[in-house]
């Protein structure tokens, strides 16, 4: 397994922009037998119930999740035994035009030791024009109420989400993020699935290269939006990082 846990930088990378990509990761066999699947497959099982009992296993969408590498990370973040929250389809119409949609998950959380984690799938190729999600790096430690954010627009450093089918995003909970519109014929599907940690997210990743001196300069990552809120930012993403460690 450790060969497919997330390694000291990765970790941090994480921890300074609240996400992490892997691209390419699903072949594309399963991407489409997944898209078959996508629109029966949604909504909450056994909620709180330990995810490896809980996720299906006779169908694409239950076995994409399991793949080695996506097991490796969600052991990275939130452990073993991470338990489950919630799972479904996201779905943006072609030609559907979004308005401002800038929200963070889960404003009753305010927790200050641990933090969930999203996993998106993106099983169809979704380039620019076709909506991706996108995300605000580093503002998962800013909590606020839902959607009393959107109206910001355009912030700057804003990740818009371009990929192939087969990528798979995951992401702390608490980042804001939105949808976007598809300007293109096709719809635009992502499958997201929520997990909760159930021990605390101390050593969970392979730090045999904890010493690498391209750390600190990750974890600085000044991102578009902060200005003199920098020295703010820095102090959080080291507590989190003491944390994880």
């Amino acid at each position: 397994m450790i060969n497919h846990l997330l390694i000291s930088t990765q970790m941090v990378s994480f921890i300074a922009d609240g996400y992490f990509r892997f691209d390419n990761i699903v072949f594309l066999s399963p991407c489409i037998t997944c898209l078959k699947e996508i629109s029966q497959f949604n909504g909450y099982l056994s909620v709180g119930t330990p995810f490896e009992e809980t996720w299906p296993k006779d169908t694409a969408l239950g076995e994409i999740f399991r793949i080695p590498i996506v097991m490796g990370l969600i052991r990275s973040l939130a452990g073993p035994n991470p338990l489950y929250d919630h799972h479904g389809p996201h779905l943006i119409n072609a030609g559907e035009l979004k308005g401002p949609d800038t929200h963070q998950d889960s404003f009753t959380d305010f927790r200050e030791n641990y933090f969930d984690i999203q996993l998106s799938f993106f099983c169809v190729d979704t380039p620019n024009e076709k909506g991706g999600r996108f995300f605000i790096p580093s503002t998962q430690f800013r909590n606020i109420r839902m959607s009393e954010i959107d109206i910001y627009q355009h912030m700057r450093g804003k990740i818009s989400v371009v990929c192939s089918a087969g990528t798979v995003f995951v992401w702390n909970s608490r980042i804001w993020h939105g949808a976007r519109s598809n300007r293109i014929k096709s719809p635009r599907y992502m499958y997201k699935l929520r997990l909760n940690p159930s021990q605390p997210q101390v050593g969970l990743f392979n730090t045999s290269d904890l010493n690498n001196p391209a750390i600190e300069n990750i974890l600085k990552t000044k991102h578009g939006w902060v200005y003199t809120d920098y020295s703010y930012e820095l102090l959080k993403r080291f507590k989190y990082g003491i944390m994880c460690l």
